[in-house]
C-alpha cells in the first residue's frame, strides 16, 4: 500500500512539473500587443495653445514640478513650458529622452528649443500614449511587460522586505512560515494563514485558483518547490511582477507592476515617487481589500505601513519616510485607461487588424500597433456628448438619459480615424454605434444627389434653376411615392445651390428622377458606400448607415474626390521592430475634383444660409465649413455631417428603440457639431478652385451674370467652358421680378 501511495505521489509530482515546464516556460515571455494612440507632433507654427499642451502632457502622465526632475516632467512658465520628454522607439526609428523649451501663447507654438544645446527644433514627438493590449495572453486580462533590470531598485527591494524577505534564500517556501501558518490553521479547522513566498504567490496567480483549501495549498507547495527547481530567481521575480494581479478595471483583469502603474498613476514604473511605489506594493496583499479608488483610507493606511517598513528596513531614509506619508495617494483620473479608456477606437482598430493584416502574423508575440487615435480630438469629442446630450434633453423636456449618440471624427486628408464614440456612455465597451448601428441617413444623402448632377456640367450647374413643384414616382410592385418637403409647403422654382442649402425634398427628387436612380448610386457608391438599394427613395436618404460609413463618404468629398478607405492603424511592427506585411490598400481618384469642389461649394451654403446657420453662432463666421443636416422619418434620427481643411465630424442623435426623438439634424446634432469644430479649432477650407473650375462674378439679385457696377455680387464658380452667359438687369440684361426663392433667401 505504501509503495502504492509513493508511486502515485511521484506520478503526480510528475505530471506538476510537466504542467509547470510546459506552461511557464511557452506563456512566460508572451508579450501582449501594446496599442498606442497617435503621437503629439509639435513644431514652430502649430495651433495648439501652450494651456492645450500643458493638458497633453498631463494626459500622458507627464509630472508638473518646480524644477525638470527627469523624463516626463515639465516646468509651466508664463509663455513657456520646459519639457523633459521620455525616450521612445517609434515607427520610423528611437527618439532619445531631451529637454526642450517650448514658446508660445494662446495661438498655438511660436518655438522650440533643446535646453542642453541651445539649438532651435524643427519637429519633435511627445511619447504616445499606451491605449491597451488587444491580444493579452489570457482573456480578459491586461498586463504591460517590465524586465526585472528596468524596475525601480525600491519598487523590487520593497517588495520583498514586506511579502518575501528570504526570497534570495529560500527554496520556494519558508519552512517557519508554514509551521506558523499550520499550527494556526489546524486549531481554526480551516485555513487562515497562507505563509506564501513570492514563489508562491505566483504559482497561485499563474496555475492555481483562490480557493482556501488544504488540498490546493498543498499543490501550491509542491510546484512552488519545482518551479524553482528548474527556473532562476531573477527569472521567478520577474514573471511575478509581470503577473500578479493588481485591480479590475471593469470586465478587464490588471496584472502586473507595469500595467498597475499606468492604471492608477497614469505613467511608467520609472516614474513613480516612494509613496505611489508603497501603494502599489501594498495592493498586492488583497486588490479587492486594497482598492484606492473605493477604499482610500483603508489603502492610504496601507502603504503607510509598508512606507514604516522601508524605513525600519534601511530602504528609505527617516525624512524621506516623513515626506512620503503625507503625500496623498496622488491617483490619477477616473481609473479608467487602456482598452477600457477608449474603447469604440479599440474595437475598431481590433476589426481593422483583422482586415488589413493575415490572420497567422497576428499571433506574432510582442507586437506594437501604432493608431491614429488623437487623445485630444477624442476626448474633446467625448466632452461634447457628455455636456451636451443631457442639456439637449433638458432644453427638450425629454427623459433624462433617453436620448443616444455617436460621433466619429477624421483627418480631412488621407482618412485617418483621430476619434469614434460609440454612445453616450464613452466607457462602456458593448454595442458600439458608430460601427454598428445602421439607421436611414436622411438628407445627408442629398449632396450625392446634387453631385451626380454637376457630374453632368452640359445639363447642370450649381446656379441651374430647379423647380419645387409636387411629384409622384411609381413603384412597381407597391403604391406610388408622393414626397413633400418637410415644411409641407412649395417655394417656387430656385438655383440648385439654393434646393441643397435649404434640403428641399421635392426639387431633389425631380432632379434624381430626372438623372436616374444609377447615377446617384454610382456618386455614392465613387465615394465608398456600396450598398445602397435601387430606389428613389434613397434621394431623401432611405439608405442604412452606421456614422462610420458616413464619414467614409463625407470624407472623400473633403479629400477633393479622392477615396481613402478610413484606417486606425498607421503602422504594425513586431517584438524586433520591423514593419509587419499588411494587406495594400491604395488612395484613387473615385469622384471628379471639379464636380466635387462645385458640390462641397453649394454645401458651404448649407452653413452660410440654409439648415445649418445656427453654426455660425457657435463658430466664427470667417471659418469656411460644409455640411448637411439630416432628419428621417417622424423625427427618429438627426444627424449632422460636415468637414473643414483638416477634420470630418459626423454626429448622430436618436434612440435606441427607433422611437421619435422630437429633433431634426438642425435642432439635435448641429449644435453638438458646432460645439465640437469650435473646441477642435479647425482651419477653414480652402476656396482655391482646382484647374477645370472658373468662378463667375453673379447677381444675387436675378441669379445672372453681373459685373463690377452690380451691388452684393458674388462669384460662383462652374465647370470651365459651362458659365452663363445671360447678362443680369445690373449689368444691362433684362429687368425680371425677383423670384420666390430671392426674397426667402435674400430679406
Amino acid at each position: 500500500m505504501a509503495s502504492f501511495v509513493l508511486v502515485w505521489a511521484a506520478v503526480q509530482v510528475a505530471l506538476l512539473d510537466r504542467e509547470i515546464r510546459n506552461r511557464f516556460s511557452s506563456v512566460r515571455w508572451t508579450l501582449p500587443a501594446q496599442v498606442f494612440a497617435a503621437p503629439t507632433e509639435l513644431y514652430p507654427g502649430l495651433k495648439l495653445p501652450l494651456d492645450g499642451l500643458r493638458e497633453e502632457l498631463l494626459r500622458l502622465g507627464y509630472r508638473p514640478v518646480a524644477a525638470l526632475e527627469g523624463p516626463g516632467s515639465f516646468v509651466a512658465h508664463a509663455g513657456s513650458l520646459d519639457i523633459s520628454t521620455r525616450a521612445f522607439a517609434f515607427w520610423d526609428g528611437p527618439q532619445s529622452a531631451t529637454r526642450m523649451l517650448v514658446r508660445g501663447g494662446k495661438s498655438g507654438i511660436e518655438a522650440i528649443s533643446d535646453l542642453n544645446t541651445g539649438k532651435e527644433v524643427d519637429l519633435t514627438r511627445l511619447d504616445p500614449m499606451l491605449i491597451g493590449s488587444i491580444y493579452p495572453s489570457r482573456g480578459g486580462e491586461d498586463r504591460v511587460l517590465i524586465k526585472l533590470g528596468e524596475a525601480p531598485e525600491l519598487m523590487v527591494n520593497g517588495l520583498l522586505a514586506v511579502e518575501d524577505r528570504s526570497f534570495y534564500s529560500h527554496f520556494g517556501i519558508s519552512i517557519r512560515g508554514i509551521a506558523r501558518a499550520l499550527f494556526e490553521n489546524l486549531t481554526s479547522g480551516h485555513v487562515r494563514q497562507g505563509a506564501s513566498t513570492v514563489t508562491q504567490q505566483l504559482v497561485k496567480n499563474f496555475f492555481l485558483s483562490s480557493e482556501r483549501t488544504f488540498k490546493r495549498k498543498f499543490k501550491e507547495i509542491i510546484m512552488a518547490v519545482l518551479l524553482e527547481a528548474h527556473y532562476s530567481k531573477d527569472e521567478i521575480l520577474e514573471a511575478y511582477f509581470n503577473e500578479i494581479y493588481m485591480g479590475q478595471d471593469g470586465a478587464r483583469a490588471v496584472h502586473g507592476f507595469g500595467l498597475a502603474s499606468s492604471f492608477y498613476f497614469n505613467k511608467p514604473p520609472q516614474e513613480l515617487k516612494a509613496h505611489e511605489l508603497a501603494m502599489l506594493v501594498g495592493i498586492v496583499k488583497g486588490p479587492s481589500q486594497f482598492d484606492p479608488r473605493r477604499r482610500p483610507e483603508k489603502v492610504r493606511e496601507r502603504r503607510d505601513l509598508v512606507l514604516r517598513i522601508w524605513a525600519d528596513a534601511g530602504l528609505i531614509l527617516p525624512e524621506e519616510f516623513e515626506a512620503a506619508k503625507a503625500q496623498p495617494l496622488g491617483l490619477s483620473g477616473t481609473g479608467r485607461g487602456g482598452v477600457e479608456r477608449y474603447p469604440a477606437f479599440v474595437q475598431l482598430v481590433t476589426r481593422q487588424l483583422k482586415d488589413q493584416y493575415p490572420d497567422e502574423a497576428l499571433t506574432s508575440e510582442g507586437l506594437r500597433i501604432f493608431t491614429t487615435l488623437s487623445p485630444r480630438v477624442q476626448e474633446t469629442l467625448e466632452r461634447r456628448l457628455a455636456d451636451d446630450l443631457p442639456a439637449l434633453e433638458k432644453a427638450r423636456k425629454l427623459a433624462a438619459g433617453s436620448l443616444e449618440a455617436a460621433g466619429v471624427v477624421t483627418s480631412a486628408e488621407g482618412g485617418e480615424v483621430q476619434a469614434i464614440v460609440g454612445g453616450r456612455d464613452t466607457r462602456f465597451a458593448g454595442f458600439n454605434r458608430a460601427l454598428d448601428s445602421k439607421r436611414q441617413i436622411g438628407s445627408l444623402a442629398k449632396p450625392f444627389v446634387y453631385l451626380a448632377a454637376l457630374m453632368e456640367p452640359g445639363r447642370y450647374n450649381v446656379g441651374s434653376i430647379l423647380a419645387d413643384e409636387p411629384i409622384t414616382v411609381k413603384m412597381p410592385g407597391s403604391k406610388n411615392w408622393s414626397p413633400s418637403n418637410y415644411d409641407k409647403r412649395l417655394h417656387g422654382s430656385m438655383p440648385l445651390y439654393v434646393s441643397l442649402a435649404q434640403s428641399y425634398n421635392l426639387p431633389t427628387v425631380r432632379l434624381g428622377m430626372d438623372l436616374g436612380v444609377k447615377k446617384v448610386q454610382q456618386a455614392i457608391a465613387g465615394a465608398g458606400f456600396y450598398q445602397t438599394p435601387e430606389l428613389p427613395s434613397i434621394f431623401l436618404g432611405a439608405i442604412d448607415m452606421a456614422p462610420l460609413d458616413v464619414a467614409q463618404v463625407y470624407n472623400t468629398l473633403a479629400a477633393s474626390g479622392y477615396q481613402t478607405p478610413l484606417s486606425s492603424i498607421r503602422e504594425v511592427l513586431t517584438k524586433e521592430g520591423k514593419p509587419l506585411k499588411r494587406y495594400p490598400f491604395k488612395v484613387k481618384q473615385t469622384l471628379p475634383e471639379g464636380p466635387v469642389f462645385l458640390t462641397t461649394w453649394a454645401m458651404r451654403k448649407v452653413l452660410e444660409l440654409g439648415t445649418a446657420r445656427a453654426a455660425y453662432n457657435t463658430i466664427p463666421p470667417s471659418i469656411r465649413l460644409a455640411g448637411k443636416t439630416g432628419t428621417t422619418d417622424d423625427l427618429r434620427d438627426s444627424w449632422f455631417a460636415g468637414y473643414s481643411a483638416d477634420y470630418v465630424a459626423v454626429i448622430w442623435v436618436g434612440r435606441d428603440d427607433y422611437q421619435s426623438t422630437g429633433l431634426t439634424g438642425a435642432t439635435g446634432a448641429l449644435p453638438i457639431w458646432a460645439r465640437l469644430i469650435r473646441d477642435l479649432n479647425v482651419r477653414g477650407l480652402d476656396e482655391t478652385p482646382p484647374a477645370e473650375v472658373e468662378e463667375v462674378l453673379i447677381d444675387p439679385g436675378s441669379g445672372r451674370v453681373a459685373n463690377e457696377s452690380c451691388e452684393g455680387a458674388s462669384r460662383v464658380p462652374y465647370i470651365a467652358g459651362y458659365m452663363p452667359t445671360a447678362q443680369a438687369p445690373c449689368a444691362g440684361g433684362l429687368l425680371e421680378a425677383p423670384a420666390q426663392w430671392l426674397q426667402e433667401i435674400f430679406q
